[in-house]
This record gives structure tokens, sequence and C-alpha cells, in this order.
């Protein structure tokens, strides 16, 4: 059966030529006569993986010697406790809520300490950004908190928000490594890799080192201390070893792309097909404003809920999959992160003129 263009938002699409070469070594690693999946995590050959991918990705963000990188298990979510765990000192932390992972983040660290939401897109649906130029930062939080890229709604931070000397953390699941980042604006950075790196099954945590310290929440698990995983190169436990090796080889193909600069310039072209498309059609509409748009996560609706369903099983006929929009959203949503080709773009834009035609 032929390849799908796979629109999901996560887990997502992989580059194709990161599957073949995992499938080449899937039975004997480089020769080692056993796969990367039976392999010792404290073996040499283990070693290897797991130290390439670091200076890999550290290559490829230009991350600073005083930030440790760290490849860990628990997804995204586990983070949104880890975080007040590891930070809150004063026990107080500033939000800013623009979808659905930001509001859960909130909720968790609300089990830590005050936590105060200093600006929300919710009003409208959080199909925008807010303005984050003069927040009212809490004088004693120990640190403001964003989700860069979200998902469900398919809007983009484009501006870094005035923190006025506090601690940023970001989320970046699905915007990671679409763009060049500069890291020191950030105190951490995290993201579930099953959007745009990896399988499922690891969060990266790009981590100051003075944010690193035994000083945390008293009830902290050990497994939960950012110190525990430091100190252990991510290695206290057994970690996500084939999952980390597949990131490893995202990292190696997007450095062969062009590295973050080219990645954007392809991800905006992209996503240019398909907003402007968005922007002239009569049947299909962008629910996002054009300054906050994503060039990950392209939401859009007919405005008929039956008519959307029907374009979306129409499309999954077409060899369009997974377009269906986030149950708490409705309508469409097309993921087009790096490993998207524009063919698949344009092969979508191709099929909803069609639809658009036979739907009038």
């Amino acid at each position: 059966m032929a390849r799908v263009y796979n629109f999901s938002a996560g887990p997502a699409v992989l580059p194709e030529e990161v599957l073949k070469e995992a499938a080449d070594e899937m039975l004997d690693y480089r020769g080692c006569g056993m796969s990367v999946m039976e392999m010792s995590h404290r073996s040499q050959m283990f070693a290897d993986i797991i130290e390439t991918a670091e200076a890999d990705l550290r290559e490829l963000m230009n991350i600073p010697d005083n930030y440790k990188v760290l490849f860990l298990q628990g997804g995204a979510s586990q983070q949104f406790s880890a975080i007040p765990m590891n930070l809150m000192k004063n026990k107080v932390a500033d939000y800013i809520i623009t979808g659905q992972w930001a509001k859960k983040a909130c909720q968790e660290a609300q089990r830590y300490g005050k936590v105060n939401i200093v600006a929300s897109s919710e009003d409208k649906t959080f199909t925008y950004i807010p303005d984050c130029s003069d927040l009212p930062i809490s004088d004693d939080a120990d640190y403001v908190y964003v989700c860069w890229n979200n998902t469900i709604y398919g809007t983009k931070y484009n501006k870094i928000p005035n923190t006025k000397g506090k601690i940023l953390v970001a989320d970046m699941s699905s915007s990671i490594l679409s763009e060049p980042v500069n890291v020191e604006d950030f105190g951490v950075i995290y993201f579930g890799v099953q959007k745009n790196v990896g399988p499922a099954g690891v969060v990266v945590c790009i981590i100051r080192e003075d944010l690193i310290t035994d000083d945390v929440l008293p009830g902290t698990p050990t497994m939960l201390k950012w110190k525990t995983q430091a100190d252990a190169d991510s290695l206290y436990n057994t970690p996500p070893c084939y999952g980390i090796y597949i990131c490893g080889k995202v990292f190696k193909w997007i450095k062969n792309q062009g590295g973050l600069e080219a990645m954007k310039e392809k991800n905006e072209e992209k996503a240019k097909i398909l907003y402007d498309f968005l922007d002239q059609s009569e049947l299909f509409k962008g629910t996002v404003v054009k300054e906050d748009r994503s060039l990950m996560n392209v939401p859009f609706v007919t405005g008929d809920k039956d008519l959307d369903a029907k374009f979306v099983a129409e499309a999954k006929a077409e060899g369009l999959e997974n377009l269906k929009g986030h149950r708490t959203v409705g309508g469409m949503r097309a993921s087009i992160y790096n490993a998207m080709p524009k063919e698949g773009v344009e092969k979508l834009v191709a099929f909803m003129k069609k639809f658009e035609e036979e739907n009038k």
C-alpha cells in the first residue's frame, strides 16, 4: 500500500528517509548483531547514540554551554508538574493562557502554589495571541509560562513576552525545530517529540543550569527532580532508547536539509500555499487572526458540521489522512510539520478546490 499524506497533530509524520534508515537497522544496528530496541542503555553503543543526538540538537538550536539537555519520559504533560516542583521557590507563578495545553499546565501548577493568569485569549476561543508587551507580572513570580505554538487552535507567538526579568518557561512541543529560536530568551524550553521530532515517548528539556538545584518543593519525586536527571546525563533509569535513536536521526535529517533557517523557509512556503487558498476560498475559512497563524497547525472550517464530516471522509479516500479537527473545536486541522512534503500540501489544496466546486 502506498504511503498516505498524514496531517495528524501527533504522533505525526516522520521523514521517510529516517524511517527507511531505521528499517534497515532494525535487526542489526551497525554490525552489532542486535536492534537498538534490545541494546543496553549502559552500553558504549547507546552512549554514542544519545551523545550524538544531544550534540546535533545543540548545534541545530545553537544551545549555549550553560544549558543542560535532558531526554526524559512522561511526555510534556509530566513537565506540567515538574516545572512548579523545580522552580516554585516563592510558590508563585504567572501563566499566559493561549489554549488547552497552557490551561492544563496552569491547573497542574495550582496544586503547588499561587498561579496568576496574566493574559488569556480564551475570550475568543484562543484564536489569537494576547498582547504580551506590558503584562501585570507578579513581583514575586518564580517564572512566567507560555505554550509557544498551540496545536489545537493554530496560533503561535511571534514575539518574546516581556516577563520583566522573570524566567520564561516555554512548551514548544508543536513548533520545535520548525524555525530558529534564541534559547537564551528562555530559562526552560521543553517539548514532547511526537509532533515534529520522533515517536511518542520522549520529552526533551533544555534548562539553564542555574535553575537545576536541590532546592525543590518538599515531596518532589526523585524522578521529577531535574538535578537527578541532569547529574545522570538522562540515564538515571532506563531512558526511552529507541525513541531517542529516532530523534537523533531526525536531527541529522534537519541538518542535511540546511538547518533551522532552511526549515523555516520551507515551512513558510508550505503554510503560504494553504493560507493563501483559505483566504480566497468561499467555502473554507481559517479560524486564526492572520498575524498569529501557526506554520505547523492550520485549523479551518466550512461552517457546516455535516459538510466538515463529508470533507474529512472524502479526503481520507484520497489518501489525505487525519484532517479532523480536535474534538474540542471541531472542523478540520492540517498539521504540516517539517516532515510533511510540499506535495502533500499541494495535494490537499487541490482536493479542497475540487471539494468546493462540488459542494457550492
